[in-house]
């Protein structure tokens, strides 16, 4: 599986210990404010998405939903997730400019 851009910078995160993934470690972040940008997957349950959608708002965290589980683990290295974040505020910009483009453009977002 080859990465787009978006996953190829998740993928650089994850790699120099500035993702943070799991429920209960993501909303941490969230809440420490340690977190800069909050992916949560597209097959994520409407549970997951409005709790994590509200609690990001709440601390002015950006959050986007983007790629599945799987798309997001392979990204990452590790099992299946619905939601990471991006500790680091150079890399969590890039992901965001990305994801944005996606938005705009109206393309796939499938991971």
């Amino acid at each position: 599986m080859r990465l787009n851009e978006t996953e190829f910078f998740l993928s650089l995160a994850a790699r120099g210990n500035n993702v943070v993934s799991g429920e209960t470690a993501v909303l941490n972040a969230v809440r420490s404010g340690s977190a800069y940008i909050v992916i949560i997957s597209t097959d994520a349950s409407d549970n997951t998405r409005k709790k994590f959608g509200d609690k990001c708002s709440y601390y002015g965290i950006p959050w986007y939903i983007y790629g599945t589980k799987e798309g997001i683990a392979h990204a990452i290295g590790k099992e299946l997730r619905s939601t990471v974040a991006v500790t680091d505020p150079g890399l969590g910009e890039q992901i965001r400019k990305k994801l944005e483009e996606i938005n705009v453009n109206g393309k796939d977002q499938d991971i």
